[in-house]
């Protein structure tokens, strides 16, 4: 059976070596998120901060840092859920072995939450600014719940079976809001709250919310989880656990897990929202403050034994790398059953997630056609594009299953794959003017951008080239070539001038200064950044600087451009402009001195010493 709650969780984890205590005095203000950050890139164990600064509540971090940490801890029940995932793409595999899947009604039990009337949450009151105050980046507008369980049901179908339980970010206090009374929730588009908060609008109507914090580790995994409509997220949590999750229910009010170490309950104004933000977010950059949902605080709930989990998060990989990684162990066999056609689908971490995907799909149209060309790739990757949180992404590369591409975690040999088949004239589709990721700021504004697919099948049409040709000149202003991997070149170019009529002035003169028959189109991908040794110096920095830094529509360029059917393509060499523009949000950078810090946790003697 799984953990009922994070109490015997930690109690199983420091037994068995996998939890260290920090008994030293550590500061909730920037000081304990960047410890979390730096034992994470160590692969260290799970954290228990028993002496934060102004806590009244131990601190526990880097619960899900690395993979091993993650499947111990469901260990019991991750057979269970494989076999269920198995079934759902085969059923009949039930009739053809029901011995080999005994433990599966009984685990189908554990979907359905249980109702009970009191529980250890119930135990105490207290206020929100007795509540861990943690900060991670230095311009975060104010302390965050960042393991946040946001619970919701549907206005008009109140219940267990239209509820929705997300990992939305919640300030705490800061900005405009009134302390103790206000906190801000931050949720993205595309998430299962909207759909609630849109009801509740159109009723003219509260919407009552509740922040779970703590609990059973299953409840911090189903709420990021990317289920399928009709499976909520609670029913995940009991099959992931191994137990029905046990819920207070009482008249007019929302349910509370009654395992949960904090929560919060409040309503949401329908027609009122506050500053929420700056925060430092998984893209590596600052997301700036903007309007958002503000929750009118009713109660502030915790157990007598309480543990206040977080995490933080900054430019990957950082612990929801792991997160993901989990997630798509657990359903990554589930893909070609939600997109038919559709063999693997990859969201490049290190990119972002959503600004890159990469993806294989099937190619049966015109089987007889000479040379392969992408047909059903195209109808294939509208269908990603328009399911989900996948409709977020920026770049999407795809190519046919049945031209045998690489691993589409193996990322620069999928692009080198890419870019040794792509047709620029052809392989390029965009989406202008549409939905990107909230926190992408690369757009023309706030949830607003393009999108880019780049299909590419057949035969290779080029070697890619892992040197600098011999006679490369560049244009004035531009330097300092770098070959990324092969294939891909990165150049310095100046700072960016800003956009006039949605034209960048010097990309055009650099397009125009260099012929189709120039030795630098040999690459096919050249990418213009603000410093060409940074973006060439490891695979996850090309990534992070071309595709967070860029907007398809505006920032794609190419040698020989032209237009024929409304059609976008190049003849020569694809041009990205990755350079930092003014509307950018600034990137997260350590604080040296808090660093220093760290660094003494760590020295002979420090409860880090032998771990960073």
């Amino acid at each position: 059976m799984g953990y009922r709650n994070l109490q015997e969780c930690v109690k199983e984890l420091e037994r068995t070596g996998q939890l260290i205590r920090i008994d030293v005095e550590t500061d909730p203000y920037l000081e304990i998120g960047a410890i979390q950050r730096r034992v994470y890139h160590a692969e260290g164990p799970a954290l228990l901060f028993t002496r934060a600064k102004g806590c009244r509540f131990p601190l526990l971090g880097n619960l899900f840092g690395t993979m091993d940490r993650t499947t111990f801890i469901f260990r019991d029940t991750l057979r269970v859920i494989e076999r269920l995932v198995a079934l759902k793409i085969n059923p009949t595999a039930l009739l053809r072995d029901p011995v080999g899947h005994l433990g599966i009604p009984r685990a189908a039990l554990h979907l359905l939450p249980r109702q009970v009337s009191d529980g250890p949450i119930l135990a105490n009151h207290a206020t929100i600014d007795q509540l861990p105050p943690l900060v991670s980046w230095p311009k975060d507008g104010g302390p965050f719940v960042t393991l946040p369980q946001v619970y919701s049901e549907s206005p008009g179908r109140p219940g267990f079976r239209f509820s929705n339980l997300g990992m939305y970010r919640v300030q705490l206090s800061g900005n405009e809001y009134a302390p103790n009374q206000e906190v801000g929730i931050h949720y993205q588009i595309h998430r299962g709250i909207g759909v609630h908060h849109a009801e509740a609008i159109a009723r003219g109507e509260p919407l009552k919310v509740s922040v779970f914090v703590g609990g059973a580790p299953s409840m911090a995994v189903a709420a990021v989880m990317p289920l399928p409509e009709g499976l909520p997220e609670l029913s995940f949590a009991g099959l992931l656990a191994g137990r029905r999750i046990d819920m207070i229910c009482r008249p007019d009010r929302l349910p509370l897990p009654a395992e949960a170490d904090f929560v919060i309950t409040g309503t949401i104004d329908p027609n009122r929202t506050l500053p929420e933000g700056p925060f430092g977010d998984h893209l590596g950059y600052y997301s700036l403050a903007h309007p958002f949902p503000v929750l009118t605080v009713e109660n502030v709930y915790h157990r007598a034994d309480a543990i206040w989990p977080f995490t933080t998060v900054g430019r990957p990989p950082q612990e929801d790398t792991t997160f993901g990684a989990f997630i798509h162990e657990l359903t990554g066999a589930l893909i070609p059953e939600v997109l038919p056609g559709v063999k693997a689908v990859h969201a490049v971490d290190a990119a972002g997630v959503h600004p890159l995907l990469l993806a294989v799909g099937s190619e049966r149209y015109v089987p007889y056609e000479e040379e392969r060309t992408p047909r059903e790739l195209l109808t294939i990757a509208s269908a990603i594009l328009g399911n989900g949180q996948l409709s977020l992404a920026k770049y999407l590369f795809i190519a046919p299953h049945e031209d045998e591409p690489p691993d589409i975690h193996d990322i620069d040999g999928f692009i080198r794959f890419a870019l040794e088949r792509a047709d620029w004239r052809r392989d390029l589709h965009f989406h202008t003017r549409t939905t990107i990721d909230t926190l992408d700021y690369s757009g023309t504004g706030l949830n607003e951008g393009s999108k880019v697919i780049v299909a590419a099948a057949g035969p290779p049409r080029r070697e890619l080239p892992g040197e600098l040709p011999l006679g490369l000149r560049l244009p004035d202003g531009f330097s300092a070539p770098r070959v990324c991997f092969p294939g891909v070149l990165a150049v310095q170019g100046p700072a960016f001038p800003g956009y006039r009529d949605c034209v960048t002035p010097d990309m055009e003169r650099f397009c125009a200064g260099i012929s189709v028959d120039d030795p630098l189109n040999r690459f096919p991908l050249v990418v213009i950044v603000d410093d060409s040794d940074f973006a060439a110096r490891t695979l996850n920095n090309f990534l992070w600087v071309t595709f967070t830094r860029s907007n398809p529509a505006a920032d794609i360029h190419g040698i020989g451009a032209s237009v024929r059917c409304k059609h976008w393509g190049c003849d020569g060499a694809l041009v990205i402009d990755a350079r930092t523009k003014p509307h950018h949000a600034p990137p997260l950078e350590d604080v040296p001195e808090i660093e220093r810090r760290v660094d003494e946790l760590g020295a002979p003697g420090g409860p880090l010493h032998g771990i960073i």
